[in-house]
């Protein structure tokens, strides 16, 4: 039971990390890191808190979640290292920024002596909430995120995905407050999935 437990946990982490990566365009490329930033942030917060939030309460253990945001980062780290073998420079690709906010997802378990259901509320809002300022920062490090785009088209990038120059003023104003609300809202119910997948996943083993 328990080896089907671990077995689950490893799905769970290589799946949503393949997940994470195509959610926007691969790897948070930077064609369309300002186009769709917003769309790009709920993405990668709800695919975070789901994992995230799976793994903590299976293991029960408040630092578990930033485990597994660092398991993430890793493969991304690896992902982007074989674009560099292939001849791409390392800002052509930036890799998300997980770890802070499953740290407060940590935290938040740990404050709540282990309460499942604040874990959920308290936690998911708080990824939801800050990824995209983590992640607009590591952005912003970027030497220039279109001039990258444009210099270094990908052979697999069909014609219609073609990079657009980013049209800030014209949809929204704050691309961090639209990414930062919104994904405080969906990472919620998305945070209480994770933890009912682990009910599911006892179920089963039973």
């Amino acid at each position: 039971r328990r080896t089907t437990h671990y077995l689950f946990i490893v799905v769970v982490a290589v799946n949503s990390t393949l997940l994470t990566i195509n959610a926007g365009d691969y790897i948070f490329y930077t064609d369309w890191a300002w186009t769709s930033f917003v769309v790009f942030s709920i993405a990668q917060s709800t695919m975070l808190v789901v994992g995230a939030i799976y793994y903590m309460l299976f293991t029960g253990v408040p630092g578990t979640a930033t485990y597994y945001a660092t398991i993430m980062t890793i493969y991304t780290w690896v992902a982007k290292g074989a674009w560099f073998a292939l001849g791409y420079p390392m800002d052509f690709i930036t890799v998300p920024v997980w770890i802070p906010s499953a740290m407060l997802l940590d935290l938040t378990y740990w404050a709540t002596r282990r309460n499942k259901h604040a874990a959920i509320i308290i936690g998911g809002t708080l990824v939801g909430l800050s990824l995209p300022i983590f992640n607009m920062i590591n952005l912003l490090l970027v030497r220039d995120p279109l001039e990258m785009a444009f210099k270094y088209p990908r052979p697999t990038l069909p014609p219609y995905m073609t990079p657009i120059e980013p049209q800030v003023g014209k949809f929204y104003n704050s691309p961090v407050a639209l990414g930062s609300g919104a994904g405080a809202v969906l990472s919620v119910p998305i945070a209480a999935l994770g933890a009912k997948l682990n009910t599911w996943t006892y179920r089963w083993m039973a």
